[in-house]
Protein backbone atom coordinates (compact mmCIF):
# COMPACT_ATOMS: atom_id res chain seq x y z
CA UNK A 1 0.00 0.00 0.00
CA UNK A 2 1.08 3.54 -0.65
CA UNK A 3 2.27 5.44 2.44
CA UNK A 4 -0.10 8.14 3.75
CA UNK A 5 2.18 11.08 2.86
CA UNK A 6 2.79 9.85 -0.68
CA UNK A 7 -0.93 9.13 -1.12
CA UNK A 8 -1.71 12.71 -0.03
CA UNK A 9 0.84 14.00 -2.55
CA UNK A 10 -0.67 11.81 -5.24
CA UNK A 11 -4.25 12.95 -4.59
CA UNK A 12 -3.25 16.59 -4.14
CA UNK A 13 -1.41 16.71 -7.44
CA UNK A 14 -4.28 14.95 -9.20
CA UNK A 15 -6.71 17.51 -7.83
CA UNK A 16 -4.43 20.40 -8.75
CA UNK A 17 -4.31 19.41 -12.42
CA UNK A 18 -7.83 18.12 -12.83
CA UNK A 19 -6.55 14.67 -13.75
CA UNK A 20 -8.39 11.60 -12.52
CA UNK A 21 -6.24 8.68 -11.36
CA UNK A 22 -5.28 7.88 -14.93
CA UNK A 23 -2.88 5.13 -14.01
CA UNK A 24 -5.59 3.18 -12.19
CA UNK A 25 -7.75 3.00 -15.31
CA UNK A 26 -4.82 2.46 -17.66
CA UNK A 27 -4.92 5.76 -19.56
CA UNK A 28 -3.88 9.36 -19.03
CA UNK A 29 -6.55 12.04 -19.04
CA UNK A 30 -5.77 15.42 -20.63
CA UNK A 31 -3.79 17.74 -18.40
CA UNK A 32 -2.53 21.29 -18.75
CA UNK A 33 -2.16 22.73 -22.25
CA UNK A 34 1.36 22.70 -23.68
CA UNK A 35 3.33 25.69 -22.49
CA UNK A 36 1.28 26.08 -19.31
CA UNK A 37 2.67 26.18 -15.80
CA UNK A 38 4.25 22.92 -14.75
CA UNK A 39 2.91 23.34 -11.19
CA UNK A 40 -0.53 24.72 -10.33
CA UNK A 41 -1.99 25.18 -6.87
CA UNK A 42 -0.33 25.08 -3.46
CA UNK A 43 -0.82 21.34 -3.05
CA UNK A 44 1.08 20.59 -6.24
CA UNK A 45 3.77 23.11 -5.33
CA UNK A 46 4.26 21.42 -1.95
CA UNK A 47 4.48 18.09 -3.75
CA UNK A 48 7.19 19.30 -6.11
CA UNK A 49 9.24 20.84 -3.30
CA UNK A 50 9.05 17.68 -1.18
CA UNK A 51 9.97 15.43 -4.11
CA UNK A 52 13.05 15.12 -6.24
CA UNK A 53 12.19 17.73 -8.86
CA UNK A 54 13.75 21.19 -8.54
CA UNK A 55 14.27 23.49 -11.47
CA UNK A 56 16.80 26.18 -12.37
CA UNK A 57 19.14 27.58 -15.01
CA UNK A 58 22.90 27.02 -15.45
CA UNK A 59 23.62 30.66 -14.62
CA UNK A 60 22.05 30.17 -11.21
CA UNK A 61 24.39 27.45 -9.98
CA UNK A 62 25.71 30.28 -7.82
CA UNK A 63 29.13 29.70 -6.29
CA UNK A 64 29.89 26.40 -8.03
CA UNK A 65 32.34 26.52 -10.91
CA UNK A 66 32.84 24.17 -13.84
CA UNK A 67 35.80 21.91 -13.14
CA UNK A 68 35.78 20.12 -16.49
CA UNK A 69 33.48 18.85 -19.23
CA UNK A 70 32.98 15.32 -20.50
CA UNK A 71 34.86 14.46 -23.68
CA UNK A 72 32.44 13.26 -26.34
CA UNK A 73 33.80 11.90 -29.61
CA UNK A 74 30.64 11.29 -31.63
CA UNK A 75 27.50 12.25 -29.69
CA UNK A 76 26.17 15.75 -30.31
CA UNK A 77 22.77 15.56 -28.62
CA UNK A 78 24.01 15.97 -25.03
CA UNK A 79 26.85 17.41 -22.98
CA UNK A 80 28.03 17.04 -19.38
CA UNK A 81 29.75 19.67 -17.25
CA UNK A 82 31.27 18.70 -13.91
CA UNK A 83 31.22 21.29 -11.11
CA UNK A 84 33.68 21.67 -8.28
CA UNK A 85 30.93 20.92 -5.75
CA UNK A 86 30.62 17.34 -7.05
CA UNK A 87 27.48 17.91 -9.13
CA UNK A 88 27.24 17.19 -12.85
CA UNK A 89 25.07 19.18 -15.25
CA UNK A 90 23.66 17.16 -18.15
CA UNK A 91 22.27 19.21 -21.03
CA UNK A 92 20.19 17.39 -23.64
CA UNK A 93 19.31 19.19 -26.85
CA UNK A 94 15.66 20.27 -26.98
CA UNK A 95 14.95 18.30 -23.80
CA UNK A 96 16.41 20.29 -20.92
CA UNK A 97 19.15 20.39 -18.31
CA UNK A 98 19.57 17.98 -15.42
CA UNK A 99 21.70 18.52 -12.32
CA UNK A 100 22.92 15.20 -10.92
CA UNK A 101 23.51 15.59 -7.18
CA UNK A 102 25.64 12.98 -5.36
CA UNK A 103 24.31 11.25 -2.27
CA UNK A 104 24.74 13.34 0.87
CA UNK A 105 24.89 16.64 -1.00
CA UNK A 106 22.25 19.28 -1.65
CA UNK A 107 21.64 21.24 -4.87
CA UNK A 108 22.51 24.95 -4.83
CA UNK A 109 19.70 27.18 -3.59
CA UNK A 110 17.88 29.62 -5.82
CA UNK A 111 17.31 27.36 -8.80
CA UNK A 112 14.32 28.29 -10.94
CA UNK A 113 12.68 26.63 -13.92
CA UNK A 114 15.47 25.46 -16.23
CA UNK A 115 17.13 22.58 -14.42
CA UNK A 116 15.70 19.31 -13.14
CA UNK A 117 17.58 17.96 -10.15
CA UNK A 118 18.30 14.22 -10.03
CA UNK A 119 19.46 12.92 -6.66
CA UNK A 120 21.75 9.93 -6.34
CA UNK A 121 21.66 7.09 -5.59
CA UNK A 122 18.98 6.01 -8.04
CA UNK A 123 17.23 2.87 -6.83
CA UNK A 124 13.79 2.88 -8.47
CA UNK A 125 13.90 4.06 -12.08
CA UNK A 126 10.84 4.01 -14.35
CA UNK A 127 12.23 3.26 -17.81
CA UNK A 128 9.93 4.10 -20.72
CA UNK A 129 12.76 4.60 -23.24
CA UNK A 130 13.64 1.11 -24.50
CA UNK A 131 16.89 2.28 -26.10
CA UNK A 132 18.35 2.99 -22.65
CA UNK A 133 18.00 -0.55 -21.31
CA UNK A 134 21.06 -1.97 -23.06
CA UNK A 135 23.29 0.81 -21.74
CA UNK A 136 21.95 0.20 -18.23
CA UNK A 137 22.59 -3.52 -18.67
CA UNK A 138 26.20 -2.91 -19.68
CA UNK A 139 26.66 -0.76 -16.58
CA UNK A 140 25.14 -3.46 -14.36
CA UNK A 141 22.26 -1.10 -13.63
CA UNK A 142 19.21 -3.22 -14.44
CA UNK A 143 18.62 -3.83 -10.73
CA UNK A 144 18.04 -0.08 -10.38
CA UNK A 145 15.21 -0.19 -12.93
CA UNK A 146 12.24 -1.45 -10.95
CA UNK A 147 9.51 -0.05 -13.21
CA UNK A 148 9.22 -0.65 -16.95
CA UNK A 149 7.19 1.01 -19.68
CA UNK A 150 7.46 -2.21 -21.71
CA UNK A 151 6.01 -5.53 -20.60
CA UNK A 152 8.03 -8.75 -20.47
CA UNK A 153 6.91 -9.90 -23.93
CA UNK A 154 8.24 -6.69 -25.47
CA UNK A 155 11.82 -7.10 -24.24
CA UNK A 156 14.46 -8.88 -26.32
CA UNK A 157 17.18 -8.09 -23.78
CA UNK A 158 17.28 -11.26 -21.72
CA UNK A 159 18.27 -9.60 -18.45
CA UNK A 160 15.30 -7.23 -18.65
CA UNK A 161 12.89 -10.01 -19.54
CA UNK A 162 14.21 -12.13 -16.66
CA UNK A 163 13.90 -9.26 -14.17
CA UNK A 164 10.24 -8.85 -15.10
CA UNK A 165 9.50 -12.56 -14.96
CA UNK A 166 11.11 -12.71 -11.50
CA UNK A 167 9.13 -9.70 -10.26
CA UNK A 168 12.22 -7.54 -9.76
CA UNK A 169 10.99 -5.16 -12.46
CA UNK A 170 7.28 -4.38 -12.74
CA UNK A 171 5.29 -3.21 -15.73
CA UNK A 172 4.07 0.29 -14.83
CA UNK A 173 2.24 1.25 -18.01
CA UNK A 174 3.32 2.68 -21.34
CA UNK A 175 4.91 6.11 -21.64
CA UNK A 176 1.54 7.71 -22.43
CA UNK A 177 -0.47 5.84 -19.80
CA UNK A 178 1.67 5.19 -16.72
CA UNK A 179 0.22 3.83 -13.51
CA UNK A 180 0.91 6.89 -11.35
CA UNK A 181 -0.15 5.22 -8.10
CA UNK A 182 2.12 2.22 -8.69
CA UNK A 183 5.02 4.46 -9.67
CA UNK A 184 4.63 6.50 -6.48
CA UNK A 185 4.18 3.43 -4.30
CA UNK A 186 7.56 2.15 -5.50
CA UNK A 187 9.29 5.43 -4.51
CA UNK A 188 10.31 6.14 -8.11
CA UNK A 189 13.30 8.50 -8.14
CA UNK A 190 13.64 9.04 -11.93
CA UNK A 191 11.57 8.54 -15.07
CA UNK A 192 13.54 8.07 -18.30
CA UNK A 193 11.42 8.82 -21.36
CA UNK A 194 12.02 8.86 -25.10
CA UNK A 195 10.93 11.83 -27.19
CA UNK A 196 7.60 10.05 -27.67
CA UNK A 197 6.64 11.73 -24.39
CA UNK A 198 6.31 14.98 -26.34
CA UNK A 199 3.12 13.49 -27.79
CA UNK A 200 1.75 13.20 -24.24
CA UNK A 201 3.07 16.32 -22.45
CA UNK A 202 0.43 16.03 -19.72
CA UNK A 203 2.10 12.80 -18.55
CA UNK A 204 5.49 14.48 -18.13
CA UNK A 205 3.84 17.35 -16.24
CA UNK A 206 1.98 14.95 -13.98
CA UNK A 207 5.10 12.96 -13.09
CA UNK A 208 6.97 16.17 -12.28
CA UNK A 209 4.09 17.44 -10.14
CA UNK A 210 4.29 14.20 -8.18
CA UNK A 211 7.93 14.98 -7.41
CA UNK A 212 9.46 12.60 -9.95
CA UNK A 213 12.20 14.03 -12.22
CA UNK A 214 11.72 13.21 -15.90
CA UNK A 215 14.73 12.87 -18.22
CA UNK A 216 13.92 12.86 -21.95
CA UNK A 217 16.67 11.06 -23.87
CA UNK A 218 17.48 11.72 -27.55
CA UNK A 219 19.93 9.00 -28.52
CA UNK A 220 17.80 8.15 -31.55
CA UNK A 221 18.56 11.63 -32.94
CA UNK A 222 22.28 10.90 -33.17
CA UNK A 223 23.21 10.61 -36.84
CA UNK A 224 26.38 8.62 -36.16
CA UNK A 225 26.07 5.03 -34.88
CA UNK A 226 28.88 5.58 -32.39
CA UNK A 227 27.08 8.71 -31.20
CA UNK A 228 24.16 6.52 -30.17
CA UNK A 229 26.50 4.18 -28.36
CA UNK A 230 28.19 7.10 -26.61
CA UNK A 231 24.99 7.76 -24.64
CA UNK A 232 26.39 5.02 -22.44
CA UNK A 233 28.44 7.82 -20.85
CA UNK A 234 25.30 9.77 -19.93
CA UNK A 235 23.87 6.75 -18.12
CA UNK A 236 27.24 6.33 -16.46
CA UNK A 237 26.78 9.81 -14.97
CA UNK A 238 23.31 8.92 -13.66
CA UNK A 239 24.55 5.72 -12.04
CA UNK A 240 27.85 7.16 -10.84
CA UNK A 241 29.79 4.82 -13.15
CA UNK A 242 31.50 7.24 -15.52
CA UNK A 243 34.80 5.36 -15.58
CA UNK A 244 33.14 2.04 -16.41
CA UNK A 245 31.12 3.72 -19.17
CA UNK A 246 34.26 5.21 -20.69
CA UNK A 247 36.06 1.85 -20.54
CA UNK A 248 33.19 0.04 -22.25
CA UNK A 249 32.89 2.68 -24.97
CA UNK A 250 36.64 2.63 -25.59
CA UNK A 251 36.47 -1.16 -25.93
CA UNK A 252 33.88 -0.73 -28.68
CA UNK A 253 36.14 1.71 -30.50
CA UNK A 254 39.06 -0.70 -30.19
CA UNK A 255 36.91 -3.52 -31.56
CA UNK A 256 36.16 -1.42 -34.63
CA UNK A 257 39.71 -0.16 -34.95
CA UNK A 258 40.73 -2.94 -37.30
CA UNK A 259 38.27 -1.80 -39.94
CA UNK A 260 39.84 0.08 -42.80
CA UNK A 261 37.50 3.00 -42.19
CA UNK A 262 36.64 5.21 -45.09
CA UNK A 263 37.78 2.71 -47.72
CA UNK A 264 34.70 1.58 -49.69
CA UNK A 265 34.65 -1.96 -50.99
CA UNK A 266 32.54 -1.13 -54.04
CA UNK A 267 29.54 -3.21 -52.92
CA UNK A 268 25.99 -1.89 -52.60
CA UNK A 269 23.66 -2.81 -49.74
CA UNK A 270 19.91 -2.24 -49.28
CA UNK A 271 18.22 -2.35 -45.86
CA UNK A 272 14.42 -2.65 -45.89
CA UNK A 273 11.22 -4.41 -44.90
CA UNK A 274 7.90 -4.95 -46.67
CA UNK A 275 4.86 -3.58 -44.84
CA UNK A 276 1.55 -5.42 -44.53
CA UNK A 277 0.07 -3.25 -47.29
CA UNK A 278 2.88 -4.03 -49.72
CA UNK A 279 4.97 -0.88 -49.39
CA UNK A 280 8.74 -1.15 -48.99
CA UNK A 281 10.08 0.76 -46.00
CA UNK A 282 13.65 2.01 -46.47
CA UNK A 283 16.06 4.24 -44.59
CA UNK A 284 16.98 7.65 -45.92
CA UNK A 285 20.59 8.18 -46.89
CA UNK A 286 21.21 10.36 -43.82
CA UNK A 287 19.99 7.69 -41.38
CA UNK A 288 22.41 5.98 -39.03
CA UNK A 289 21.79 2.58 -40.65
CA UNK A 290 23.18 3.97 -43.90
CA UNK A 291 26.19 5.16 -41.88
CA UNK A 292 26.63 1.67 -40.40
CA UNK A 293 26.76 0.21 -43.90
CA UNK A 294 29.25 2.88 -44.95
CA UNK A 295 31.47 2.19 -41.91
CA UNK A 296 31.48 -1.49 -42.86
CA UNK A 297 32.75 -0.58 -46.33
CA UNK A 298 29.49 -0.78 -48.25
CA UNK A 299 27.46 1.79 -50.16
CA UNK A 300 23.83 2.20 -49.09
CA UNK A 301 21.08 2.08 -51.73
CA UNK A 302 18.77 3.62 -52.71
CA UNK A 303 20.88 6.75 -52.36
CA UNK A 304 18.71 9.27 -54.18
CA UNK A 305 15.87 9.68 -51.68
CA UNK A 306 14.41 13.08 -50.85
CA UNK A 307 15.92 14.08 -47.49
CA UNK A 308 13.93 17.21 -46.67
CA UNK A 309 10.32 16.12 -47.09
CA UNK A 310 9.93 15.47 -43.35
CA UNK A 311 11.96 14.72 -40.24
CA UNK A 312 11.48 10.97 -40.43
CA UNK A 313 14.52 8.81 -41.11
CA UNK A 314 12.50 6.26 -43.08
CA UNK A 315 10.12 6.38 -46.01
CA UNK A 316 7.79 4.06 -47.90
CA UNK A 317 8.24 3.20 -51.58
CA UNK A 318 6.08 1.37 -54.06
CA UNK A 319 7.56 -2.06 -54.77
CA UNK A 320 8.01 -1.11 -58.43
CA UNK A 321 10.06 1.97 -57.47
CA UNK A 322 12.13 -0.10 -55.03
CA UNK A 323 12.77 -2.65 -57.78
CA UNK A 324 13.95 0.04 -60.18
CA UNK A 325 16.35 1.49 -57.58
CA UNK A 326 17.67 -1.62 -55.86
CA UNK A 327 17.37 -4.63 -58.20
CA UNK A 328 21.12 -4.52 -58.93
CA UNK A 329 22.19 -4.17 -55.29
CA UNK A 330 24.89 -6.65 -54.29
CA UNK A 331 23.31 -7.40 -50.90
CA UNK A 332 19.84 -7.21 -49.36
CA UNK A 333 19.35 -6.97 -45.59
CA UNK A 334 15.79 -7.51 -44.37
CA UNK A 335 14.81 -5.60 -41.23
CA UNK A 336 12.83 -8.01 -39.05
CA UNK A 337 11.93 -5.50 -36.33
CA UNK A 338 8.38 -4.82 -37.51
CA UNK A 339 6.94 -8.06 -38.88
CA UNK A 340 9.26 -10.63 -37.34
CA UNK A 341 12.23 -12.71 -38.40
CA UNK A 342 12.05 -14.59 -41.68
CA UNK A 343 12.94 -18.27 -41.67
CA UNK A 344 13.65 -18.74 -45.37
CA UNK A 345 14.16 -16.96 -48.67
CA UNK A 346 10.77 -18.24 -49.80
CA UNK A 347 9.10 -16.24 -47.02
CA UNK A 348 10.67 -13.09 -48.43
CA UNK A 349 9.76 -13.93 -52.03
CA UNK A 350 6.15 -14.50 -50.95
CA UNK A 351 5.93 -10.78 -50.17
CA UNK A 352 6.42 -9.86 -53.86
CA UNK A 353 7.19 -11.79 -57.02
CA UNK A 354 9.46 -8.93 -58.15
CA UNK A 355 12.00 -9.79 -55.45
CA UNK A 356 12.98 -13.00 -57.27
CA UNK A 357 14.57 -10.91 -60.03
CA UNK A 358 16.92 -9.02 -57.70
CA UNK A 359 20.65 -9.62 -58.22
CA UNK A 360 21.22 -10.34 -54.51
CA UNK A 361 18.46 -12.96 -54.51
CA UNK A 362 19.90 -14.72 -57.56
CA UNK A 363 23.40 -14.74 -56.04
CA UNK A 364 22.35 -15.84 -52.54
CA UNK A 365 23.28 -12.60 -50.80
CA UNK A 366 20.09 -11.98 -48.81
CA UNK A 367 20.38 -11.55 -45.06
CA UNK A 368 17.96 -10.90 -42.21
CA UNK A 369 18.40 -9.11 -38.88
CA UNK A 370 17.51 -10.62 -35.55
CA UNK A 371 14.74 -8.84 -33.65
CA UNK A 372 16.96 -7.79 -30.74
CA UNK A 373 19.14 -5.52 -32.91
CA UNK A 374 17.41 -2.21 -32.22
CA UNK A 375 17.04 -2.74 -28.47
CA UNK A 376 20.72 -3.60 -28.08
CA UNK A 377 22.19 -0.17 -28.79
CA UNK A 378 25.60 -1.29 -27.56
CA UNK A 379 25.60 -3.92 -30.29
CA UNK A 380 25.94 -1.48 -33.17
CA UNK A 381 29.65 -2.24 -33.33
CA UNK A 382 28.85 -5.92 -33.78
CA UNK A 383 26.37 -5.01 -36.52
CA UNK A 384 29.09 -3.10 -38.37
CA UNK A 385 31.39 -6.13 -38.08
CA UNK A 386 28.60 -8.45 -39.27
CA UNK A 387 28.10 -6.38 -42.41
CA UNK A 388 31.85 -6.24 -42.95
CA UNK A 389 31.96 -10.03 -42.86
CA UNK A 390 29.21 -10.50 -45.43
CA UNK A 391 30.93 -7.98 -47.72
CA UNK A 392 34.36 -9.59 -47.49
CA UNK A 393 33.71 -13.31 -46.88
CA UNK A 394 31.88 -15.62 -49.24
CA UNK A 395 30.60 -17.82 -46.43
CA UNK A 396 30.85 -16.05 -43.05
CA UNK A 397 30.93 -18.40 -40.08
CA UNK A 398 27.43 -18.29 -38.51
CA UNK A 399 29.05 -18.68 -35.09
CA UNK A 400 30.79 -15.32 -35.58
CA UNK A 401 27.68 -13.48 -36.72
CA UNK A 402 25.76 -11.64 -34.00
CA UNK A 403 22.78 -9.94 -35.64
CA UNK A 404 22.61 -11.21 -39.23
CA UNK A 405 21.78 -14.60 -40.71
CA UNK A 406 21.55 -15.66 -44.35
CA UNK A 407 18.15 -16.45 -45.87
CA UNK A 408 18.27 -19.71 -47.80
Amino acid sequence: MMGRNRLVRFLSAIAATGLIAAGACGCAAPGNPAGGSAVQGSAAQDSAVQGNTVHGSPEEIQTAKIDHSMELLYADQFSVDYYDNGCALITIKDSGSYLVVPAGKEPPKGLSDDITVIRQPLSHIYLAATSAMDSMRCLDGISQITLSGTDASGWYIEEAKAAMEEGKMIYAGKYNAPDYELILSKSCDLAIESTMIHHAPEVKEQLEQLGIPVLVERSSYESHPLGRMEWLKLYGVLLGKEELAKELFDEQLKQLGNLDAGKPLGRTVAFFYVSSNGYVNVRKSSDYVAKIIEMAGGSYVPDNLMENENALSTMNMQMEAFYASVKDADYLIYNSTIDGELKSLNELLAKSSLLADFKAVKEGNVWCTEKNLFQETMGLGDMILDIRRILTEENPDPAEMVYLYRLE
